[in-house]
């Protein structure tokens, strides 16, 4: 098997060993909802800070696929990774719309990329929302962690009712990991759930380090889905380790599981992520469900090749 690669000395075979990994499952390509393209000056902050991550979490984070956008698109393909997102997020007011502009544009030039799109509160929140989905925005990204805010904000009030209605997923990162923020944690989902039980949001990093109680509110409520996000590989095991008495849920959630990577910032190659989740060991339909089928029905997509 191609084992965790760190930095950018990546294993050689690494399009071969996915490519056998999907042979295995009879899979006609992998369906990635958590990878991230991002103007080029907001992308290198990101990256600044993951080099500077080490204190916050005790592990050095190298940037695997520190490579130009050509390039990442082309290694998605590589991989097999016939359909993928462009996850964007905000810091402060006054970047999401223009943040969105710039992820139409990719979505258009780049057709196996899902439309992807974002907001934060702020004035005026709810009318460039509504634009990115009358645009053809089919996923959002919303990140607590980093956006420091509340999902329960008055401002996103509108947004989080029209997104309902519209049926349109967020990934949203609101577990506590790598480190807790002032609005992560369940409770403030769970009280934006008991306003808008249909949202269809996906968990990211399956809602690490609180696994259990995100778990507990995709039981709960039926469009609640979690991404597999650098969950169960060697890196999140040393830091917020998957407790094994959960599995058992992880088999039957397994229509609501969807593959993530965090590509390209993540600190080893891309197939371990893939390892990591065959080594859990819940049997190929589950694989083949996690890998393709789940992201494939939650967004209507046609048959894939």
């Amino acid at each position: 098997m191609c084992g965790v690669s760190e930095g950018r000395e990546r294993p050689a075979g690494e399009g071969v060993w996915v490519r056998g990994f999907r042979e295995r499952y009879g899979l006609p390509g992998l369906v990635d909802v958590h990878t991230h393209f991002m103007p080029e000056r907001v992308l290198r902050k990101v990256w600044a800070y993951f080099d500077a991550v080490g204190p916050m979490t005790g592990l050095a984070w190298p940037i695997t696929y520190r490579e130009e956008e050509d390039r990442r698109v082309e290694l998605l393909r590589e991989f097999g990774v016939v359909r993928f997102t462009s996850m964007l997020y905000p810091h402060k007011a006054g970047m999401a719309r223009w943040l969105n502009g710039w992820a139409a544009d990719f979505a258009a030039r780049v057709p196996d990329c899902l439309h992807t799109a974002t907001f934060f509160p702020e004035e005026g929140v709810a009318g460039y929302v509504r634009e990115a989905v009358e645009g053809g925005a089919v996923v959002f990204k919303a990140h607590l962690q980093v956006g420091a805010y509340d999902p329960n904000d008055p401002l996103l009030e509108p947004v989080w009712g029209l997104l309902a209605e519209a049926g349109v997923p967020i990934v949203i990162h609101c577990g506590s990991g790598p480190a807790p923020g002032k609005h992560t944690g369940p409770e403030p989902i769970a009280r934006l759930l008991g306003r808008h039980p249909g949202l269809r949001l996906i968990v990211a990093h399956m809602g690490m380090p609180e696994y259990g109680d995100f778990l507990d509110l995709a039981e709960r409520y039926p469009e609640v889905r979690l991404d597999t996000t650098m969950a169960f590989t060697d890196f999140s095991e040393r830091l917020a380790p998957f407790p094994v008495g959960e599995r058992g849920r992880l088999r039957d959630l397994g229509g609501r599981i969807l593959l993530g990577s965090d590509f390209p910032n993540i600190p080893y190659g891309y197939p371990h992520q893939l390892e990591a989740l065959e080594r859990l060991e819940l049997g190929p339909d589950w694989l083949r469900a996690v890998c393709h089928g789940n992201a494939v029905g939650l967004f209507g997509l046609p048959a894939l090749d």
